[in-house]
C-alpha cells in the first residue's frame, strides 16, 4: 500500500486508533508526540474531550473563542505546560487500531469548532473537515465500510 498521506505535519497531529465500534460506541486510543502512553477513550464524547484537553495543553491551535460557562466566574487550572516531544513521527505512524486508524490534524479552532484534515490510514486517503461534527461523520462513514454500510446519501464519501 502506498503511504503518501501518512505524515503528522503539525504539533497538534494525533493518531486515532479505533479498537471497537458498536451502534452508538467508539472505543480506542489516541497517540501524540508528547507522550509514550496512549490516551484511552470510551465513546465519541470522551474522544472529543481528550482531544480538546490535549490541544489546550499545547496551546495549539489557539482557540478562536473563549471558554463559556453557566457557573459564573470559575477559576480553571492552567492546563498549559511546557511539553517536549518524546515520540517521533515514525513511532506515531506505527500505531494502529484493531478496527481503523486515522491521522487527525486540527489546523484551526474557530467558530467554537475545529477545522483541519483527516487521513484514513487504512486507505491512504485524506479529506478536509470544517467542524467537529463533520470530522466525526467522516470517521463514522469510514468505519461503516469496515462493518455494515449506511445509506450513501446521508454521509460524505471517502471514495469521492
Amino acid at each position: 500500500m502506498e503511504k503518501s498521506q501518512w505524515y503528522i505535519g503539525t504539533p497538534s497531529g494525533v493518531v486515532l486508533c479505533v479498537d471497537q465500534k458498536g451502534q452508538e460506541q467508539l472505543n480506542g486510543r489516541i497517540y501524540h508526540a508528547y507522550s509514550k502512553e496512549p490516551e484511552q477513550f470510551d465513546g465519541v464524547e470522551q474522544l472529543l474531550f481528550e482531544l480538546e484537553r490535549f490541544y489546550d495543553s499545547i496551546n495549539f491551535p489557539h482557540p478562536g473563542t473563549n471558554e463559556r460557562t453557566f457557573q459564573g466566574d470559575v477559576q480553571h487550572a492552567n492546563l498549559k505546560v511546557e511539553r517536549s516531544k518524546v515520540m517521533n513521527d515514525e513511532e506515531l505512524l506505527s500505531k494502529h487500531g484493531d478496527f481503523g486508524t486515522f491521522i487527525i490534524r486540527v489546523q484551526h479552532r474557530q467558530n467554537s469548532s475545529w477545522q483541519g484534515k483527516i487521513t484514513w490510514m487504512d486507505k491512504d486517503k485524506t479529506l478536509y473537515f470544517r467542524s467537529v461534527w463533520e470530522m466525526i461523520k467522516l470517521i463514522d462513514s469510514a468505519l461503516d465500510t469496515v462493518s455494515e454500510p449506511k445509506d450513501d446519501a446521508e454521509r460524505k464519501r471517502w471514495e469521492d
